[in-house]
């Protein structure tokens, strides 16, 4: 294997100083190159040219015992920013997250009725940009859709209505920085394992509700993409086998535990968010005992296709997002009894059954974390 180009080691040295930051924060250089088993001085020149670039600062010397003062270094919060962003039927959203992992911001914009989703994205992503307090090193959008591994074209979003679309071309224009693209779940299981109730497990199962059910499957960190689709739960065919699906066919599970479906029978009606909806629908089986049996009944439907899930993928801990989230008081136990009923392996091993802690925002915030994840591999340089 021919050795690394300078560049390109230098690009992966600076990376490593960046994780061991982000991830056991400052650190005098000392430490640093302990940490990252890189020579002081090549770690001194990488703090000096980043320090150069605001991206991190050193603080007060401190002695600690014999020996010269030690100066801690940290990275600067909001000097480098990934941009998140997530389209979907009746909202979009936004997030910013700095190198350090930290939340800048977060936001969601409704779609008006019959109005065009992309165009409301791109308006808030403008104004994200200009509001933006560091440098933004690239963007992620996240779709509710088949994406092809070239992270640009969306195959199939049949809630969107899109057949082979590239929306980050748009939004690259737009906003001059690369926009690649990846599928909403997979980008909500990142920022739930990152940041949510998945944090400290090695491996989880993320289900998303909003207008169409999606799954994202994180492995020590990772996401599993098989060929390029993994974790089109949605369109499982173990739901009800006469519910017709967005997607044309007969029996998908959204069709049956989607938000549609679930708005359809407990007759709410109205604008706003799947989690402002969500709210409506709880709220009304709290008052009216029909509601509250569809909900049992969508609760057990859950279950049956999280046990076929989890008989296949063995998941330490299951996360329900979206709008499953403020159903939860009403689902989340009968859901869990199903599941370890119609789990085989319940006595051995069950996954924990968890209530997402991000809400809405979760893929897009998965997207901002994805959006600095090639400065943190070395790929790409600051």
């Amino acid at each position: 294997m021919p050795p690394a180009a300078p560049d390109q080691l230098r690009r992966a040295n600076t990376a490593l100083v960046l994780r061991t930051l982000r991830d056991h924060g400052p650190g005098s250089r000392s430490a640093l190159a302990r940490r990252t088993g890189l020579a002081k001085a090549t770690v001194g020149a990488i703090v000096g040219e980043l320090a150069e670039h605001a991206v991190v600062v050193e603080g007060e010397a401190s002695s600690q015992g014999r020996g010269r003062p030690s100066t801690p270094v940290g990275l600067v919060a909001g000097s480098v920013l990934g941009l998140g962003l997530e389209v979907n039927v009746d909202y979009v959203a936004a997030a910013l997250v700095d190198l350090a992992g930290s939340r800048v911001l977060t936001t969601t914009r409704e779609v008006p009725q019959g109005g065009d989703a992309l165009d409301v994205l791109e308006g808030l992503a403008l104004e994200v940009r200009r509001e933006a307090p560091g440098r933004i090193v690239g963007a992620h959008l996240a779709v509710p859709g088949l994406v092809e591994r070239d992270h640009a074209t969306v195959r199939l979003a049949p809630n969107l209505g899109w057949t082979d679309t590239r929306p980050g071309d748009r939004l690259a224009a737009s906003l001059g920085l690369p926009v690649q693209v990846d599928n909403d779940a997979n980008l909500a299981a990142v920022a739930e394992a990152t940041h949510g109730a998945a944090r400290g497990t090695a491996s989880s199962l993320y289900i998303t509700g909003t207008v169409g059910i999606g799954g994202g499957i994180v492995q020590d960190g990772r996401l599993v993409r098989g060929s390029g689709f993994a974790g089109e739960v949605g369109h499982m065919p173990v739901g009800q086998p006469d519910r017709r699906c967005a997607c044309g066919r007969l029996g998908c599970w959204e069709a049956t535990v989607g938000l549609r479906p679930t708005l359809a029978a407990v007759d709410v009606t109205g604008e706003g968010t799947p989690m402002e909806r969500a709210a409506q629908v709880a709220k009304r089986a709290s008052t009216d005992p029909a509601a509250a049996d569809v909900l049992r009944s969508l609760a057990t439907d859950l279950g049956r296709g999280l046990a076929a899930l989890c008989t296949v993928l063995d998941p330490e801990t299951v996360v329900l997002g979206g709008y499953f989230q403020p159903l939860a008081p009403w689902i989340l136990d009968d859901a869990d009894a199903t599941l370890a009923d119609r789990l085989p392996s319940a006595d051995a091993h069950r996954p924990t059954l968890r209530v997402g802690e991000l809400g809405i925002e979760a893929a897009a915030l998965g997207a901002a974390e994805q959006a600095l994840a090639d400065v943190l591999s070395g790929v790409a340089a600051l």
